[in-house]
């Protein structure tokens, strides 16, 4: 069969509804005047790919905006209907599986998987997932223009290698996944993709200079600085885990000791938490978990903190002191407008972010600290799910990206 041809003209012109479409998908709607405006073109050359992503239903009509003073414009916005991704984001344990359209918004139910990188069955799951979410959903594979996945460990984005992961077969997971789906596919480090959500949704929308942290059985750390996700010349940037709080400490997964993680994570806390059950510490989680210590988690604790637990707040101030002494050393480096946490352990709320405080009064000198606030982020674990989401689309809609089911 002959490889079809495009003409020069009419690649420019694909090149173009591409640019479009991007600006709708960030935009959420405009009228054709503010659609030339940003792509600096003429008003009649928007109008004619308006008139043609109409008719391939790509694009529709929003209705009427507001006036400035003359005749009031017609608005449209992207059909949501026909663009699609999944976005999956993976923790330690558990996996989240969801479907999102071109508005950002969720369709249907997310799936949980029990599954993590170092499992032997993950590309699997994942691929058996994918499918199943798509199926329950009513849509076709043809819907679906990428599948993105933000996961622990040092991650290669550009190649979609995990070097996290143990099992060399998993490692490059894009390569793995690329034999059974057939759309295009993105990996990428999980609090990297917070940090994305954040700066297109959530508390860094509109700001430069970010840290995002999520706090979690580990500690990872998406950087924004002067407005863009920062990866570092390898793409590992931001292994906040490992960075080392004092010599000697505990074993770190890592095989070093003294990483911020021994100290100030989920990990840590179980730990200290089981060690003082055991040694039948005052508290109410002696009473109720001497004899199950698995049963245990970084939610009773924090429950119980929130019900006085004297134990329980000890526990959740040491883990936040830790937790500021590492983000002391990030801020006189960096020099933030905001630091954001996220993860379970940031729903402690009060219970960690006065030992934070505390931490930063300490560690850092007052005139750099002073103005930086440290809050709580609002997007919760939908703060992956959308970065990645975000990061789809703005590849998909870019005018370099084949789109195989857009414009031929």
């Amino acid at each position: 069969m002959p490889r079809m041809f495009i003409s020069g003209p009419e690649q420019n012109k694909n090149r173009l509804k591409k640019r479009l479409l991007h600006q709708l998908y960030i935009a959420g709607q405009a009228s054709i005047p503010q659609m030339a405006r940003m792509l600096g073109v003429s008003i009649p050359t928007v109008k004619n790919l308006i008139v043609e992503l109409l008719e391939s239903d790509e694009v529709k009509s929003a209705g009427i905006g507001e006036s400035n003073g003359g005749r009031k414009p017609e608005l449209y916005e992207l059909q949501s209907g026909r663009f699609h991704v999944v976005a999956c984001d993976m923790g330690r344990y558990m996996a989240t599986m969801a479907v999102y359209n071109c508005r950002n918004q969720q369709v249907g139910n997310a799936l949980k998987i029990r599954t993590n990188y170092d499992d032997p069955d993950l590309i699997e799951k994942l691929v058996e997932n994918y499918y199943r979410i798509i199926k329950e959903n009513n849509l076709g594979v043809q819907h679906i223009y990428g599948f993105g996945i933000d996961m622990p460990g040092l991650i290669d984005s550009k190649h979609g290698i995990n070097y996290t992961i143990k099992n060399r077969r998993n490692q490059n997971i894009r390569k793995a996944l690329e034999k059974h789906i057939s759309t295009y596919i993105y990996i990428d480090n999980d609090a990297r993709m917070q940090a994305f959500g954040e700066l297109r949704f959530g508390k860094a929308k509109g700001k430069k200079d970010v840290i995002r942290v999520h706090w979690s059985w580990g500690l990872g750390l998406g950087m924004i600085l002067d407005g863009k996700l920062y990866s570092g010349s390898t793409g590992f940037a931001g292994e906040l885990s490992h960075i080392k709080l004092e010599d000697g400490g505990e074993l770190c997964i890592c095989g070093k000791r003294g990483c911020l993680e021994t100290e100030g994570s989920a990990t840590s806390l179980m730990r200290e938490v089981r060690k003082g059950v055991m040694q039948n510490v005052v508290s109410v989680l002696t009473t109720r978990y001497k004899d199950n210590l698995d049963a245990i988690t970084p939610e009773i604790v924090i429950d119980a903190a929130r019900a006085g637990d004297e134990f329980a707040i000890l526990q959740l101030n040491h883990i936040g002191m830790a937790l500021g002494k590492g983000l002391s050393i990030l801020i006189q480096l960096l020099n933030p407008e905001i630091i954001i946490i996220g993860g379970p352990l940031s729903s402690a709320c009060q219970f960690v972010l006065t030992p934070i405080q505390q931490a930063l009064n300490r560690y850092c000198l007052e005139k750099i600290s002073q103005n930086i606030p440290v809050e709580i982020s609002e997007l919760d674990e939908n703060a992956g799910l959308l970065g990645v989401t975000a990061c789809l689309f703005d590849t998909i809609f870019s005018e370099n990206h084949t789109m195989k089911h857009i414009m031929g």
